[in-house]
């Protein structure tokens, strides 16, 4: 499928072979037993290569699988609060809170306002601001407090 009437050719070892005509590189390629593959269509003239173009596919595939599976899919973990938590269930959410950014997880802070307590905004953005700066050893704010109807919501990422 190659168009061009001149290429570049470069050889199954990687020497440059030069430059010729698009029908002598094939059955070079085909001397050999391998295919022409056009690597830099956009170049002037276009560079071909000779090599087993199945081979070459099965092994990049495998670089993409090893890839794929040597990424962690990070979590989102969420904790729960609302403005009057007393100070010992605030520390137990903290010390979770802390033991997920060990693990390296994002976590997310979500303040719930129920009734009067939604005209008292700021006391929950304060709670909020407190439990950030005592994890800021662990971790660091990626999305500051902000109001989402009936709740507040900070995310914060491990160092």
């Amino acid at each position: 499928m190659i168009r061009a009437s001149q290429v570049r050719l470069i050889s199954g070892d990687g020497t440059q072979l030069g430059v010729m005509a698009t029908r002598d590189a094939m059955d070079v390629a085909l001397k050999e037993g391998l295919d022409l593959v056009e690597v830099a269509p956009n170049a002037d003239p276009p560079v071909c290569r000779i090599m087993d173009y199945g081979k070459f596919k099965y092994e990049a595939s495998k670089k993409e699988q090893e890839a794929r599976k040597k990424t962690k899919a990070f979590q989102l973990k969420e904790i729960k609060l609302r403005p009057h938590t007393d100070e010992h269930d605030l520390n137990t959410k903290i010390k979770n809170l802390r033991k997920f950014l060990e693990k390296k997880n994002r976590v997310k802070l979500t303040l719930m306002y129920r009734g009067r307590e939604f005209a008292y905004q700021e006391t929950g953005i304060e709670l909020l601001l407190k439990i950030a700066e005592e994890v800021k050893d662990l971790g660091a704010i990626e999305q500051e407090a902000k109001k989402e109807g009936r709740n507040a919501t900070m995310v914060i990422v491990p160092k």
